[in-house]
Order: C-alpha cells, then structure tokens, then sequence
C-alpha cells in the first residue's frame, strides 16, 4: 500500500512538472505552413472554421523590401487555408490590405490574432502609417530603419479589430485603434503585438506590447508587456496598471505574447527576447495565471528552442524563430505555429521566411 500511495504521489508531481509544449513537441512538416513566392511572410494564427476548414491568417510584404523596416510601411494580412492543422496553406485573399495614409492603419496591417466570439470572427492586428510617397525601385536605396518612412510608422505603431461573419470577410475596420498611446506611460511610444482572449462571458484580456519614449523624446525604448482588460470586444479598452507584466525591470524583456486558457486557467508563451528567464537567447518562456492579471512563471519555464527537429531526418538551428501561436482545439494544445527564419540569425541574414507548425503530442 505504501508502495502505490508514493507511485501516486510520483505521478502527480511528475505530471505537475511536465512542461505542456517543451515535452510535447514533435517533429515539424517540412512542407507545413505557409510559404509564399517573391514576399515575406510573418506571423500567423489560425482558427477552424464552421466548414471545418483551418483559417490561417498572416503578414506578408514584397522581398524587394528589406526584411527588416519593410514590414513596417508595407505589410498586408493575408488569409490562406488548409484541410489539415499542418497545412500546406494555401493562399485565398488579403484580408486587410493598404486603405490609405489617411487611416491609422492605411500602410501597414500586421502581428494578426484571429478569435471568434459566438457568430463573429474578430481579427486582433498591429496597424500603421505614415505620410510619405510610397518606397519604390527609385528611391529604395534611401528606405532603412532610421529613414522618414520607418520613423514615422513605427511611432504610429497601434492596436485594432477588424470583424466579419464569415472568415473570408469581407472585414470591417474601425477608424480608430482600441488601443491608443498614454503620455508618460511604458506605452507612450507604441503598442504592438496584441494577444487577446475572450472570456465565456464575452469579456476580454489582451496581452500586448508597448514601448515608451525615452529621456530624449525621440528613441524608443525596451519593450514591456502590459495586460488591458474591455467588457466586450466592441468595448473600451483599459490597460489595469501603470506597471507592465513584463519588462526589463521586472523579470526581464519579452515580447510576441500568446494566450489561451483551458480549466486550469490563462496560459502565455513567448519569446525570451534576452534569456534572462529561460536561460537561452530568443527561447519560448511558459507562464500562467488564474485571472489573466497575476502572472507566475512556470517552474520549467522553456517552451522551445531554435533548435527544430524536421521530419526529414534533419536537425536544425533555425534563424529566427519567433511570433509562437497556440491552437487549442477540445480544450487542449494540439499544435504550435512560428515565423521562423533561414540563415544564422538577424533579420538581415536570412534570405527566405516562412510560417511553420509543430504538432503537440
């Protein structure tokens, strides 16, 4: 009888200390996800639909753009579909595109975070613009991170919705963000990279980056990680606390958040921007919380690593590997989706992007 009472014990500490996505990773398909000829792509999220089709929707901007500033001023949101979880995803339409310098978001539409809530589909995206003629094969030597065109789209970084009944739209955008700037905040500068989760009760948390001015007003400066709460997705948005979850500070910098929840509570996975939590430059890091306010990092807090094994036989180091996406399908994680990169790291390296996934066992 002791015997089974200490094996029982073993057992519910052994599946307390498991890590739900690090001892769950399988091998990734090495023609899964979405790749698209002649363009960047970045960043995606995908959602089963009532056809039973998988939805994924995704950044993308021309290759004759740097990789980087190039998202900034010229990236749309395209959606694309499979039969499978894995993919390959196959591209449909641009779900939200270039409406103009006029709009908040007329230039750039990016980091997409797709949810439904009972018969509406609600996509969570970064927008941006900026005021100058566009960039081109002529005046494409001037374009780089500290040029007019970066500066100003960067600083006019922000956070919106775009719905629709169906999930190949058409969409409906508002002419503001939900998710403005505060003076003398951590979000003064910025907000970015919105993680949303709608409760049973239509309520919603929402993870994002901001980024505030430094002393000098002009340079931007590490990124934080706050939490704004809203009582219908069409509702105000509040952020809870002029101190973020996340930040230099506390705990240490992290961005491309990504929450889900099952009975147990909220989840987050996101990239460890320095390795101070996880202890590996650019490795996923694992928290949770019972209100989606509290945060307490996982006691085995590495989610992944660049390192990816392919079902191919080959084990390799990728470039960049960042923007993890959950699906949670019947309550469990199923699969988890990057951006990643080609070559040995930096975003200017790399010569080919992708969207990839990993099944969960």
């Amino acid at each position: 009888m002791k015997y089974f009472l200490l094996l029982f014990i073993g057992c519910i500490m052994s599946t307390k200390a498991q890590n739900v996505i690090f001892d769950n990773l399988k091998e990734a398909p090495i023609n899964g996800g979405l790749e698209m000829e002649n363009y960047w792509v970045w960043g995606s999220s995908v959602i089963k639909g009532d056809d039973g089709i998988y939805h994924m929707y995704a950044s993308r901007w021309p290759k004759m753009l740097p990789f980087h500033p190039g998202w900034m001023i010229q990236s749309e949101i395209v959606h694309a579909t499979s039969k499978t979880p894995e993919g390959p995803y196959q591209f449909k339409d641009v779900a939200l595109g270039e409406r103009g310098a006029q709009y908040w978001d007329g230039k750039s539409c990016h980091n997409p975070k797709i949810v439904k809530y009972k018969d509406t589909y609600i996509l969570y995206y970064m927008g941006s613009t900026h005021p100058f003629e566009d960039v081109n094969k002529e005046n494409l030597k001037d374009f780089k991170l500290g040029s007019k065109w970066s500066v100003a789209a960067r600083w006019s970084k922000r956070i919106g919705i775009a719905t629709s009944k169906n999930p190949y739209g058409p969409w409906e955008r508002k002419e503001t963000p939900i998710l403005d700037v505060k003076p003398n905040s951590y979000y003064s500068y910025l907000t970015s990279n919105p993680s949303p989760l709608i409760k049973k009760d239509g309520s919603v948390v929402l993870l994002f980056k901001g980024r505030s001015y430094k002393e000098d007003g002009i340079a931007q400066s590490d990124m934080s990680i706050g939490v704004a709460t809203a009582p219908h997705f069409d509702g105000r948005y509040t952020v809870v606390s002029d101190e973020p979850l996340f930040s230099m500070e506390k705990f240490g910098e992290v961005e491309d958040p990504h929450l889900w929840s099952d009975d147990k509570g909220y989840h987050m996975i996101a990239k460890d921007q320095r390795g101070l939590l996880t202890g590996g430059k650019g490795d996923g890091l694992l928290a949770h919380s019972k209100d989606g306010i509290n945060w307490v990092i996982d006691d085995k807090p590495k989610a992944y690593t660049k390192t990816i094994q392919w079902n191919n036989g080959k084990i390799i180091k990728q470039g960049q590997l960042e923007r993890p996406f959950v699906l949670v399908q019947d309550g469990e994680p199923t699969h988890i989706f990057f951006a990643t990169m080609n070559g040995p790291g930096g975003f200017g390296n790399g010569t080919k992007t992708w969207n990839m996934v990993i099944p969960l066992k």
